[in-house]
């Protein structure tokens, strides 16, 4: 039996006032397992809400990563401009590769700052 919850639990029976006194006393071993984490020192709503912050940490990491996906989308669609615009026209080769290498970085970015995210969400809290 939990030491804490006993007087505990005693005075809340005996406030009640439809209260009746039983005829035979429980034994000891009645008090449950969750009146005991109630009164504990670390309650289980307590690590309830740490386990629920914890998976709220893992999706939300998992939802930052998704623009991992769209960067690696984006500088696909980049180099196969780059191919397209030298297949039409070979003389602005060098430009337009530099353009490409521009658009590439900018893409690569924006997927940086998501795996960022991430990184902060699953250590920084």
């Amino acid at each position: 039996m939990c030491k804490e919850a006993a007087p505990l639990l005693a005075a809340s029976f005996h406030a009640r006032q439809d209260f009746n006194p039983p005829t035979r006393a429980r034994p000891a071993s009645f008090v449950s397992v969750t009146q005991c984490l109630r009164y504990s020192g670390r309650t289980f709503a307590r690590s309830f809400i740490i386990m629920l912050l914890q998976a709220a940490k893992f999706i939300g990491a998992g939802l930052a990563t998704i623009s991992l996906a769209g960067s690696g989308v984006g500088i696909g669609i980049v180099f196969s401009s780059l191919v397209s615009a030298t297949a039409r026209n070979p003389s602005l080769g060098k430009q337009l590769f530099i353009y490409t290498i521009l658009g590439f970085a900018l893409t690569e970015a924006i997927a940086l700052f998501g795996l960022m995210m991430a990184f902060l969400i699953l250590f920084g809290f």
